[in-house]
């Protein structure tokens, strides 16, 4: 499973990169908002730093808007993914993109049925939000679930993003139902190592080799 980092923090993607386990990046604008940037400099940056797709989202009411948006965002990087809604505008809009070789993240999926019109309009990615649909009481990873049957029973190449990621528990069920790339906050990828008994193993091993004479 890919791992993507959900930030547009410049510092946060580049402690990811030092762990050696980045594959990628998604933004939106709420993200890039937080970091006070001008947003075509943010993602240029971004792509930058990492080979993997990076996703920058378009913001629009038209799919001519949305395809416009997207051509413009292509331009900036030879990695940058656009980011689309599910809706019928940006449905549009991720037919004609993909046709023209540029990489579509479909987002905001809640019902197998929408990641499967995504599939057949040519998207890149879906991204499925587990967290928003575990926050109302539905159980996100069972759509995640349901995504994998449909895309294998009908060979769809389009890869399952598995978005609003919470908690290490999120990453590791993503990975046992087949979620292609889980797209992390870097608060969560940095409880992936962690564990009491490693913690307590290493303050061990370190107490102990200090007791070791020296030569």
């Amino acid at each position: 499973m890919k791992f993507f980092i959900d930030t547009a923090d410049v510092r946060e993607i580049k402690q990811a990169l030092a762990l050696g386990v980045l594959d990628g990046v998604t933004t939106n604008p709420s993200l890039i908002a937080k970091t006070g940037r001008p947003f075509h400099e943010t993602i240029q940056e971004i792509c930058s730093l990492v080979p993997g797709p990076v996703s920058a989202e378009a913001v629009a009411e038209s799919a001519d808007e949305f395809i416009k948006q997207g051509r413009e965002l292509a331009a900036l990087a030879d990695n940058v993914c656009v980011k689309l809604p599910i809706s019928e505008e940006g449905l549009a809009a991720c037919k004609t993109l993909t046709s023209e070789g540029i990489m579509v993240n479909m987002t905001l999926i809640f019902q197998p049925i929408q990641a499967l019109m995504c599939a057949k309009a040519g998207a890149t990615f879906v991204s499925p939000f587990i967290g928003r649909l575990d926050d109302i009481s539905a159980t996100g990873m069972r759509l995640i679930e349901e995504i994998r049957v449909i895309f294998d029973n009908y060979g769809y190449a389009t890869e399952i993003l598995a978005a609003s990621i919470r908690h290490p528990q999120h990453v590791v069920d993503c990975a046992l139902v087949g979620a292609d790339v889980a797209t992390i906050p870097y608060a969560v990828i940095s409880k992936l190592l962690s564990h009491p008994l490693t913690t307590s193993g290493i303050e061990k091993f370190n107490a102990d080799a200090k007791k070791i004479p020296s030569a």
